[in-house]
């Protein structure tokens, strides 16, 4: 089997199991950031590979945790509300049952920060009024 092949077998499996982790409804109401991706999306795997490892360690991460949605699959009902569309990937930010706002797509690392920095900054300030600091 071919380097590249393992390379995307193992990222297939990665994107499923991430999947099937974060696919679970969310007890609390709080800020969530929803990637609705598919199996075989270039750019969903790019997101998998530049920005996933890191996101749960950085502030925006710890504000609104990444839950995974396979759009080939049902919308969990909590979800109702949200508008799934074809393209892959979409980012929503929901908070208390409402969609604050999207990106579509992955425009690139750099990019990412900044949409997702305006995004959260539109949120309702948290109990001890901390925000994630911007990133230049």
């Amino acid at each position: 089997m071919s380097t590249a092949r393992v390379a995307r077998l193992l990222t297939a499996l990665g994107f499923a199991f991430g999947m099937f982790v974060n696919c679970a409804p969310s007890g609390a109401r709080a800020a969530e950031l929803i990637m609705f991706a598919k199996a075989g999306c270039s750019w969903c795997e790019r997101f998998e590979r530049e920005i996933a490892p890191i996101y749960p360690k950085t502030a925006e991460g710890a504000r609104a945790p990444l839950r995974r949605i396979d759009v080939s699959g049902p919308v969990p009902p909590d979800l109702a509300f949200v508008e799934v569309e074809r393209l892959t990937p979409v980012f929503v930010l929901v908070d208390k049952g409402r969609e604050i706002g999207r990106i579509r797509g992955y425009p690139g690392e750099a990019f990412f920060w900044g949409l997702l920095g305006e995004l959260i900054g539109m949120l309702e300030p948290t109990a001890t009024g901390a925000e994630p600091a911007r990133r230049s």
